[in-house]
Formats: C-alpha cells, structure tokens, sequence
C-alpha cells in the first residue's frame, strides 16, 4: 500500500500518522508540508514508519507538487486545511490549502488514468452552519448555510464541492465533527474565537485519536477488500456518538472542571455570541462507526487525558477565580475576533451577525439567572427538555422523500427539489438513479450552474453567491428557499434584510441592512 497525505503535522493529522504505525502492508508514505520544522517533530513521534516517508515540502496549491504527491499513491488522504483562528487572521492561507489546494490535488488525480489513486477528502461540519435547539439534528443531504464572515467554512464548502464533482473514480468525502485535541486548550486561549462559541449550540465532538483511528481503520479495510459504492463516491459525517453530544456551554464547563471551577465562575453571559457559530448533533452519525469502529473515547476520557498531560493546569485550583477571569479570559476582549472589540470598534456588521444587532447583544443578560440555558432546561423563552431533544433526532424536509434508496431517485425527485429551493432543474434526461450524472440547474436567481444529482440531493450542495464571492445573501435567498428557511428562520428574523460581504483583501464591506 502507497499512501500520499497532507495535513500530517495537524491535530489529525497527527494521530493519523501513529495509527498507520500499527498498519500492515503500508510500503511508502508520501507526506506534504509547508513547514520542514513540523514535519522534522512529527517524524520524532513515528519512528516504525521513518523508512518509508518520502517529504514533500511545498503548498498543495502548487500543479507540480502534488503532481509529484498523488503520482503512484494508491490512496490520497487530504487532510491538509486552515483552520480557525487561523483563517481568520490569514485568509489567504485557508483558501490555498482548503479551497485551492483541494481543487489541484484532484486535477492532479484525475490526469492519472491507469491505476487512479482513491481519495479520501476530509472536510467539516462548519458546512452546516449555525444550529440551535430548535433543529439541533443534522444529516448528510442538510442545508449548507455556511455562517457570514467564516472563510474557514467557505473555503471548505468550495473544496468539497470541487471533489464531489470530480471524474475521480473512487472518493469519499468525510465530513469532520469538532475535534477535541491536545492543543485545543492553548488554541482557544490566545484569540477571542471562544466567545464565537454559542452556550446554547448543539456540539457533537470526536478526539483526534478516534479520527485517527478510522481513517487507519478505512485504509485496512479498504486494502483487504474493496469497500465499493458502500463507501466510495459518498459523503458521510464523522460523528462523535451519544456520549459526546453536548452543547457550548457543557463544552466549556467541562474544562473549567480542570482548574476546580465552572463556565459561569470564568464568563458572564453576555461574553459569547447567540448565533452565527456551527455546530450540531449528527442523526447519521453512526454510519461511519458502524462500517469502520473507530469511536472508544468520550470527551470526558479527553478531560482526564489533558489534566494527566498538563498537571500544571490544577494549579488554577489554588488561584482566585477573579484573577484567572481577569488575566485568561477578559484579557481577550481586547483581541479582534472578540464580540467586546467589535462593540468598542463599531463592527456592526459582525454584531448583527452573531447576535441580530447591536441592541440585541448590548441586552443580553448580565447573570447567569437570567439567561436560558439548554442545559438548565430553558432557551430563548422556552421550556426544553435537554435530554429528550439529545435522545430524540429533528428532522426537516429535503423536497422529495430522503430515505429512498439511490436506484429510486427519479426526474421527479430532482424537479421537486430544485423548486423547493425556488429554482429550477433544466436538464431533461436524467435516468432513474444515476445519481452521479452532470445535471443543469437554475438558481432562484436565475444562475445555471452544474451538478450531479449526489452533490445537490445527498450531500446538501445548492449554488449561491458564496460559492464564487464572500457574499453571504441568505435572507434574501430564504424568503424563496423552503428547504433552508427551515433552518435559517431557528436563528433569524424574517423580516431581517442583511447581506455580508468581504471585499477582495477580505475587509468587511457594509450593506445596507434594514427590514422588509
């Protein structure tokens, strides 16, 4: 077996690589990086696999390089992205390796034609976009309503669209839940992305460990016997399972256990955004598990780990907790990314987007017995039962029946969905399940674009401006759209009229915004 891998020195990626120390059969590794630092410290941690790494250092945004990367692979694994907060500071960075780079290592596999490389494309649950209790379930096939101002999101949204519609002849699309790892304590305190995270947000986390795991899993699989249209040319979630679905608030309460305290001893309500986060419980989640057995962790099993990996870290238990509010947390008021900076600085954009407006985050509750939690029960007004909604998936409508099998799908079933989202399906000549034939479609806009019956019925892809620009147009595309008012209506207004946009050096462009 011949793998070639980007993404190695990631938190994935990472785990990746010490599980395919224990793989048989593998004869050559190809890894890709940009940094030879990072990849000379992975290289420490997987010894058993030295012999057989041959290091490519470059950009998967380069034609030569991964040319050079893909050529007599027998598996590609595309784990290479720019994450948050990284892509928010370096935007550029994200769509070179998240959109860019996904679009030239798939031309890359598609110009070998003898003994094409599989691929497996790893993208994320940031495609969903926002959720909250009203519809905290999501499924492969879900509206793609990526959240205004997240490039991380856009740029993957554009990569994995790129894969689904490529001639490659055996991919698979995993779509990543959050991820707890070693690092993600140390990444989350130095920028005020924290305060993104919605205390109410449905969050169905995997560790990086059981990511590793399955994709080791996959491969083993995969190489004893072909796993053939059960698995290849489909898209699938990786999910966490029950025990690791949560919400922002039990996520963030859970690590503050560590230092002896609690979410509401470090954060006052009105620190964190009410919407414009992604985030949501998977009621397909179990599909990838149940071929490939990869989940044996639960984020409390992570907790421990990272108390035992970081012992210093109990030390807070002996600190005053106002000192540790003070020098940990409201120091990141004054960082960029935070909802206090964009208040002081007058980013009105940013503040309708994560919470509806400037009045509506200025009138957030000051104590916590004020403010609904999920966990306690309440949100926006509303009595929840938390473990009933946790025990029991939402469902939406999709235009057509969703739990057809795919050699049932017919003309019909694409019409009924392309007028669900108020556009049109042109072309004539669909055949009853080909789902991957190259089909012509009009948007409410009246933009034909190109897609096969997979991308836009299973996996959720319908085009909008956000596919070609930094526009995010969804409140004026719902008004028309039946399949994604469903889920933008949980979290907006109807009568709310805004459009985000970023211009070309990805700086806030201000609409004007109003009512209808």
């Amino acid at each position: 077996m011949k793998l070639a891998i980007t993404g190695s020195t990631g938190n994935m990626g990472q785990e990746v690589m010490k599980q395919l120390c224990s793989l048989d059969g593998v004869e050559k590794i190809k890894l890709l990086s940009r940094s030879k630092k990072r990849i000379k410290k992975l290289l420490k941690t997987i010894k058993p696999l030295k012999d057989r790494i041959e290091v490519i250092i470059g950009s998967s945004a380069d034609p030569e390089v991964c040319e050079k990367l893909v050529r007599g692979a027998d598996y590609v694994v595309n784990m290479g992205a720019v994450i948050p907060p990284t892509s928010d500071f370096n935007p550029r960075a994200a769509v070179a390796a998240n959109e860019t780079g996904a679009a030239r290592i798939v031309e890359a596999i598609e110009r070998i034609t003898e003994n094409q490389p599989k691929l497996i494309h790893i993208s994320t649950m940031a495609l969903y976009g926002n959720r909250n209790h009203r519809h905290p379930w999501g499924r492969v096939g879900d509206p793609l309503l990526v959240s205004p101002f997240d490039v991380y999101a856009v740029t993957k949204l554009r990569g994995e669209f790129t894969v689904l519609e490529s001639k490659i002849q055996k991919w698979a699309v995993i779509r990543q839940t959050a991820m707890l790892h070693d690092n993600m304590l140390s990444d989350n305190m130095s920028d005020g992305l924290m305060f993104h995270t919605c205390f109410n947000a449905p969050l169905e986390w995997a560790t990086a460990h059981d990511s590793g795991v399955l994709i080791r899993n996959i491969l083993q699989k995969d190489s004893e016997c072909d796993l053939g249209d059960k698995f290849w040319k489909k898209c699938f979630n990786l999910g966490g399972g029950a025990v690791n679905r949560l919400t922002g608030y039990d996520t963030l309460n859970d690590g503050f256990k560590i230092i002896g305290g609690s979410a509401k001893d470090f954060f006052d309500p009105y620190y964190n955004a009410t919407r414009n986060f992604h985030g949501l419980w998977f009621s397909d989640g179990e599909v990838l598990n149940d071929m490939f057995g990869y989940l044996s962790q639960s984020a409390s099993d992570y907790w421990r780990h990272i108390a035992k990996l970081h012992p210093i870290y109990a030390l807070g238990k002996i600190v005053p907790k106002s000192i540790i509010r003070s020098a940990a947390i409201k120091r990141l008021f004054k960082n960029y990314n935070s909802p206090a900076y964009w208040a002081k600085h007058g980013d009105e954009d940013r503040l309708t987007a994560y919470f509806g407006g400037r009045d509506k985050y200025e009138s957030l509750p000051k104590k916590w017995s004020e403010f609904d939690l999920l966990v306690e029960n309440r949100a926006d007004g509303e009595d929840i039962d938390y473990e009933e909604l946790r025990r029991t998936p939402t469902e939406i409508d999709y235009g057509f029946d969703f739990f057809k099998s795919d050699d049932e799908i017919t003309q019909a079933d694409l019409e009924s969905v392309a007028a669900a989202h108020g556009g049109k399906l042109l072309s004539d000549d669909f055949e009853t399940g080909d789902m991957y034939k190259a089909m012509k479609w009009q948007t409410q806009d009246g933009e034909v674009f190109e897609a096969n019956a997979y991308t836009v019925l299973r996996a959720g892809h319908w085009y909008n401006p956000v596919y070609k620009e930094y526009v995010w147009d969804f409140d004026r595309l719902v008004k028309k759209d039946r399949i994604w008012a469903q889920i933008w209506y949980d979290s907006h207004d109807k009568d709310e009229n805004c459009t985000y946009r970023l211009d070309s050096d990805f700086k806030v462009v201000a609409d004007k915004r109003g009512n209808e």
